[in-house]
């Protein structure tokens, strides 16, 4: 099996794990599974990371984040049928959403803080239609620090709500997506990523899911050059 084919075999094999298992193999089982060294699944980890396919743990070469699932415990968690999920934010709640193909409830806080809420996700349909999502920072930054985008993009009531937040605690005022918006995003943007053949969008491909949810302007922009999404 050549190196350049097993990074995309064992994301599908992470999230297919995840799906039927509600958790990702073990490294040795995937060595196990492709008939090849631990040595060498460690190596594909790692080219999937630096394609930003999945997120390693700093102290080991294991999976931390496989997107649009966290493989710790986050603050979302998405209950499905007999089985849930931690997603690292709503955004990839709604990818689990669809990736479920199952009616699920989304347990989450409002602006992250004490207020708790639940969203219930059927046929890509949301509840609580009426919130807000607010992504701190515009999507071409999230790579920065991907722990800590996916960590603002939380649901608030209201405009006023994340102007407030945005003051009290001192984070970026982005903009603010109804919530069902949010949910459509979700389903294109990881309606793929169980797919054998998955692959990371393009630029070209990302920029055109975000025009046709109707996510357009400056803070959608992902500008030019290289890269996938």
């Amino acid at each position: 099996m050549s190196i350049e084919a097993l990074p995309g075999l064992i994301h599908h094999h992470i999230v297919r794990g995840l799906l039927h298992q509600g958790h990702a193999p073990r490294m040795p089982d995937l060595a196990a599974q492709f008939g090849v060294p631990l040595s060498q699944i460690e190596r594909a980890l790692k080219m999937l990371a630096d394609d930003h396919g999945a997120v390693l743990h700093p102290h080991a070469c294991e999976p931390w984040i496989v997107h649009p699932f966290a493989l710790s415990p986050s603050a979302t968690w998405v209950q499905g049928t007999g089985k849930g999920w931690w997603a690292p934010c709503l955004w990839c709640a709604m990818g689990i959403a669809e990736l479920a193909q199952s009616a699920i409830t989304i347990s989450t806080r409002l602006g992250g803080e004490r207020d708790c809420l639940e969203i219930g996700v059927e046929d890509g349909q949301v509840t609580h239609d009426d919130l807000l999502v607010h992504y701190a920072k515009p999507p071409h930054a999230a790579w920065d620090n991907v722990h800590h985008y996916c960590a603002m993009v939380l649901p608030f009531r209201s405009e006023q709500e994340i102007d407030t937040w945005s003051e009290r605690h001192d984070l970026p005022r982005g903009e603010a997506v109804p919530l069902q918006t949010v949910a459509d995003l979700g389903r294109q943007w990881y309606g793929r990523h169980a797919d054998a053949d998955w692959q990371k969008w393009t630029r070209e491909e990302a920029q055109a899911i975000f025009r046709d949810v109707g996510l357009t302007g400056a803070f959608w922009d992902l500008g030019g050059g290289e890269g996938r999404f």
